[in-house]
């Protein structure tokens, strides 16, 4: 079974720093492209931002880029996401997604806030 199991989130405040982790598993992780998405409260989901299999391309949403990294090591079936000069409108629950057999998986997430 495809599992993605994402932690690391937390409560920063304004101009802060975390760094979210996605374990995977059940899948052929370097053969994937990964993505983060995040839903705020009363909002729907929001792309973050993907890496390719070999993780030399990347895509970033307007709203994170110049902040937010993503990366991969795939020698650990993992995921990350470096998230820097946090702002309150990131404030959501972030998930890393990944599609397999043509089926989307979205893994548990992890609550951010970023508030004073």
């Amino acid at each position: 079974d495809v599992q993605l199991q994402a932690c690391g989130g937390g409560l920063v405040q304004p101009g802060g720093s975390l760094r979210l982790s996605c374990a995977a598993s059940g899948f052929t992780f370097g053969s994937n492209d990964m993505s983060w998405v995040r839903q705020a409260p009363g909002k729907g989901p929001e792309g973050v931002s993907v890496i390719n299999s070999g993780g030399g391309s990347t895509y970033y949403a307007d709203s994170v880029k110049g902040r937010f990294t993503i990366s991969r090591d795939n020698a650990k079936n993992t995921l990350y996401l470096q998230m820097n000069s946090l702002k309150p409108e990131d404030t959501a629950v972030y998930y890393c997604g990944t599609v397999v057999g043509g089926t989307s998986f979205r893994g548990q997430g992890t609550q951010v806030t970023v508030s004073s």
